[in-house]
């Protein structure tokens, strides 16, 4: 049992694996495999009950004329062989020959098909009862069968039309013209329906990564996609209300906390320069930087309408910044240089990521590669690293560890978080590894 159902789950993820993955192909499967499940059992029922019926009453025809044939020569003096054999021509189809004193040759080896050998055989073992040979693969259009007689060989060449349902082909024809016509007509019919589907992916995808779509898009097809289409229209709508409002009110709170802010600052400078003003400053400037990067954090970079950027003006603006605190970055572009996304904010995940290595190590080295479908820029740094157990921890908003390896230049503990959250906006990711340099890998992996 145990064995079985081994076999069984085998079979089944055999079979998984190599179905279609489109909707589209998986529909057309649907249509031509019990099409042509449908076909093979017709075509078998009427190979083994029309086709073998025709051919075994052809057969018995032939060998019934045949019969008659043999009884006259025997029950007629030879003088009447030739007139025997004309009216065997004329009225029964039958080239006949005799050949006195001949033989029989050996026997031809068994066709792998053939119906037509193996009834002609029974019916002129059970109708004549004599020694016989029979060539069904000769000429395509005559049978050739010999009879041994007493003083002779009779020799018979039979069109093959009296003796096989030869219209079988049309019967095949029909059925594989009219199974293509099915089939294409499906396949029209399916492009139509699938079209709707894959343009509200398409919006679904591009509203994912921030864009918009060239053409509005419009629910269309069937009402169970028309539905789906509007209900995606409406979560839209929902989520850009929803980001209008947020920003809105940051920005009204941001103006609020900066005010005051200012109003410190103009406080202080009255007081005028001395050692208490200048911590007191300090901490002003501090909270500027921290109310910076939680509005940054808030606001997020969705507002920000898509555009070119250069990866590669991305990278050597990094490593100018290296190069003055005295550290090493090396990068390579792999594929195009050009890559659509929303140029700030992207380029703030590559600053928040290359800052993150600046702080804690002294070489990086990025390598960005440009494929058809996917960006990928890895980042490797030679820093102590993080613990597996907690690269994950480190995405959380607001969390410091000991290594404070997630920490912007605010200090705010966002740094990741705001560098994760800017790649799912672009529709992709940032993830932490182990680097071959022995600190820390960021990938970053968007969709092209």
């Amino acid at each position: 049992m145990s064995h079985t159902l081994f076999v069984y789950k085998n079979i089944a993820r055999w079979t998984h694996h190599r179905l279609p993955r489109g909707l589209f192909a998986r529909s057309l499967l649907i249509i031509i495999v019990p099409m042509l499940l449908l076909q093979a059992v017709v075509a078998t029922v009427f190979m083994e009950r029309h086709w073998q019926m025709v051919t075994r009453r052809l057969a018995d025809a032939v060998t019934g004329d045949i019969t008659a044939v043999i009884d006259l020569l025997d029950a007629t003096d030879d003088r009447y062989q030739r007139d025997i054999l004309r009216i065997a021509a004329r009225d029964m189809g039958l080239r006949a020959s005799i050949e006195p004193g001949g033989q029989l040759p050996p026997p031809l080896p068994k066709p792998f098909f053939g119906l037509l050998d193996q009834v002609l055989a029974e019916q002129i073992s059970q109708k004549i009862g004599r020694p016989f040979w029979i060539d069904t693969l000769g000429d395509s259009r005559f049978v050739e069968i010999r009879i041994k007689l007493d003083d002779g060989v009779l020799r018979i060449y039979a069109r093959r039309s009296m003796t096989y349902a030869s219209n079988t082909h049309i019967f095949i024809l029909w059925m594989v013209g009219t199974s293509l016509v099915l089939i294409g007509i499906a396949t029209l019919f399916l492009r139509g329906q699938i079209r709707p589907i894959l343009r509200l992916t398409q919006a679904a995808e591009d509203f994912g990564k921030g864009q918009r779509s060239a053409e509005p898009f419009s629910p269309r097809g069937a009402s169970e996609v028309r539905r789906a289409g509007l209900a995606f229209i409406l979560m839209r709508e929902r989520i850009e209300r929803q980001i209008e409002q947020r920003t809105t009110m940051l920005n009204g709170v941001s103006h609020d906390l900066r005010t005051i802010l200012t109003r410190f600052k103009l406080q202080l400078a009255l007081i005028g320069d001395g050692p208490e003003t200048d911590a007191l400053n300090e901490d002003v400037e501090e909270m500027q930087k921290m109310l910076q990067g939680y509005i940054d954090f808030a606001r997020g970079d969705a507002e920000e309408t898509t555009g070119t950027a250069s990866l590669a003006a991305l990278f050597r603006r990094q490593q100018d910044d290296f190069e003055l605190s005295g550290k090493t970055l090396t990068y390579t572009v792999t594929g195009r240089d050009a890559v659509t996304v929303r140029p700030n904010a992207f380029g703030r995940l590559v600053a928040n990521l290359a800052s993150n290595a600046k702080r804690h190590a002294e070489r990086l080295e990025i390598r960005a590669n440009h494929g058809e479908k996917w960006l990928t820029v890895t980042f490797d740094d030679d820093g102590p690293g993080i613990a597996p157990e907690l690269r994950e921890d480190v995405f959380k908003p607001f969390l410091r560890l000991d290594n404070a390896r997630n920490l912007d230049s605010s200090g705010t503990g966002l740094g990741l978080a705001i560098a994760r959250d800017i790649a799912r906006s672009h529709g992709g990711n940032v993830e932490l590894s182990e680097s071959p340099l022995g600190g820390l890998r960021a990938t970053i992996k968007i969709p092209c």
